[in-house]
Formats: C-alpha cells, structure tokens, sequence
C-alpha cells in the first residue's frame, strides 16, 4: 500500500510563500502522473497543478497560474508546491495525488490559512 505523506502547510500572510511537500513511501512513484487538488471552505476540491513523470509536462489552474510552482524530485520519491504571492482565496487543505492509468493514491490534506 503507497502511503503519501503530506507536509508545509500552515499559517502565512497575504502576499507570503509556503512549500508543501507530498512524500510517497515507495520508488514507484517515480513512474507517476502527480498532482496537487485543495478544497476551499465549503467548496467542492479543486485542481491546482500536475507534473507528468519525467517532468516534461506541467499544467496549471488559472487561478494560480504564474504564483505556484510544482516540481517533482523522483530520486527523493517527491513532489512539491511552491506557493508565492499568496491570497487569502487561496485558503484551503491541500491534497497531493499520485495517478497511474487506474491506480490513484492520494495523500492526507495540509491545511494552508492564507490572512489578509
């Protein structure tokens, strides 16, 4: 069973930056689609960002569009979100996914509290 353990959320100010982090517990991760997903207060969860296994393709909300970043190091079994220019909309518990063909694990949500 792939564990993916989830971590960096927390408390920043409008216009700060986090790192969240989403560690998997096995090598095969590698070989997988990655994604980051949040749900917003009282909203349905939503997509953030991808990053396909060699990297090679990325793709991005609009929303977050030239503010975040996702990277992915597979030696490390990680992949990570790095968020600048953070807003108080951007409030949510972030999630971590890893996808291959049918196979989908997610990770434990961080909560990331973004103050105006």
């Amino acid at each position: 069973q792939v564990q993916l353990v989830v971590s960096g959320g927390g408390l920043v100010q409008a216009g700060g930056s986090l790192r969240l982090s989403c560690a998997a517990s096995t090598r095969i991760f590698s070989t997988y689609t990655l994604g980051w997903f949040r749900q917003r207060p009282g909203k349905e969860r939503e997509f953030v960002a991808v990053i396909n296994w060699s990297s090679a393709s990325i793709y991005y909300a609009d929303s977050v569009k030239g503010r975040f970043t996702i990277s992915r190091e597979n030696t490390k079994n990680t992949v990570f979100l790095q968020m600048n220019s953070l807003k108080p909309e951007d409030t949510a518990v972030y999630y971590c996914k890893a996808l291959k063909f049918t196979t989908i694990y997610w990770g434990q949500g961080t909560q990331v509290t973004v103050s105006s």
